[in-house]
């Protein structure tokens, strides 16, 4: 039996505007019945021989995982998928480095909130990246564009380092929370005058991800209260994880207006002349752990678990078995 997720329409936000409260704007999918004895990804990655988590605690620590036969498959798969898919919606990809400096982590904001959850080289005075957002638009610090150049837009496909402390719990187990994870990220750079149309692109990006994927999933506009304090307005999306019977975060996009810019110095001369500030989005598209245990436990059947036609031509399997 399948439970079929209403379709809602996508909220109205004026620009610069937060609700009250989250607001679920659009929902997805189907959630599947699994039959009997399904299990949860962490026993189904123990199953398939697809991570090993305590061979991760041994060498580095929990929230390390060890991704091995077609679960490290799984993995480069889907980080191509993402990457194509970006790369088809005009996105030019970069490597970027996987730390940075102060005046970085400052420039996009996680510096001076975040700096008891990234992981800290003091010798060097070098952070690890919590995201690929951070190197990307601080490709751009002390530029001065030009307003033709708009849009910029840029991707990159990065591991990503977070502590995390304070984490634990069951709703932290297997994939859920982990220290290091890979993730591909979208970053544009807009004129303001078109920076919320930009963000509602990148929104129906994201969707078209999930779609592919065959997952149930579903978009909320944060409140002020729920964003990052950076961002003016944001777009969480969250699939349906059956096995645990709960929404699981899967990306945010948000639109940051003016707030990057300012710290990173980025402006443009407009047509009339004069300089100004740009405004910058970025998006998780997608951030892997979650997907795959979504993944996972949304396809299991009793012979092992499909593989998503838009998949298999990366995986080069259609089942794990």
């Amino acid at each position: 039996m399948l439970v079929t997720l209403p379709n809602t329409p996508a909220l109205f936000v004026p620009k610069g505007a937060t609700p009250e409260e989250n607001v679920t704007v659009f929902e997805h999918g189907a959630i599947p019945t699994l039959h009997e004895g399904a299990k949860p990804h962490w026993e189904l990655t123990e199953q398939y021989k697809l991570i090993d988590f305590e061979l991760g605690n041994k060498i580095t620590g929990a929230g390390f995982p060890v991704y091995t036969g077609k679960g490290a498959k799984l993995q480069r798969a889907l980080i191509n998928f993402f990457l194509d898919e970006a790369s088809k919606a005009g996105y030019d990809e970069v490597q970027v480095p996987l730390l940075v400096n102060a005046a970085s982590g400052f420039g996009t904001g996680q510096l001076p909130d975040k700096e008891g959850q990234m992981y800290h080289a003091q010798v060097d005075d070098l952070y690890l990246i919590p995201t690929a957002e951070v190197p990307i638009t601080n490709l751009y610090r002390d530029v001065i564009l030009k307003a033709d150049q708009f849009p910029i837009k840029n991707m990159g496909y990065t591991p990503c380092f977070r502590r995390e402390a304070g984490s634990y719990g069951a709703h932290v187990r297997g994939l859920n929370r982990l220290h290091q994870f890979d993730k591909v990220e979208i970053v544009q750079l807009q004129h303001p005058d078109k920076s919320y149309e930009t963000l509602e692109q990148m929104k129906e990006h994201v969707k078209g991800l999930l779609v592919k994927l065959e997952l149930p999933f579903r978009i909320l506009h944060l409140c002020g209260g729920d964003m990052g304090f950076a961002s003016a307005c944001t777009y969480d999306f969250e699939v349906y994880s059956t096995a645990q019977q709960r929404w699981l975060e899967c990306s945010s996009v948000s639109n940051f207006e003016t707030f990057q810019t300012n710290r990173l110095k980025l402006r443009f001369k407009d047509v009339d002349g004069k300089t100004k500030l740009a405004h910058t989005l970025n998006g998780s598209a997608l951030a892997l752990p979650r997907i795959v245990a979504a993944l996972l436990e949304n396809h299991q059947t009793p012979d092992g678990v499909k593989i998503p036609a838009a998949l298999v031509p990366y995986t080069k399997f259609d089942i794990i078995s």
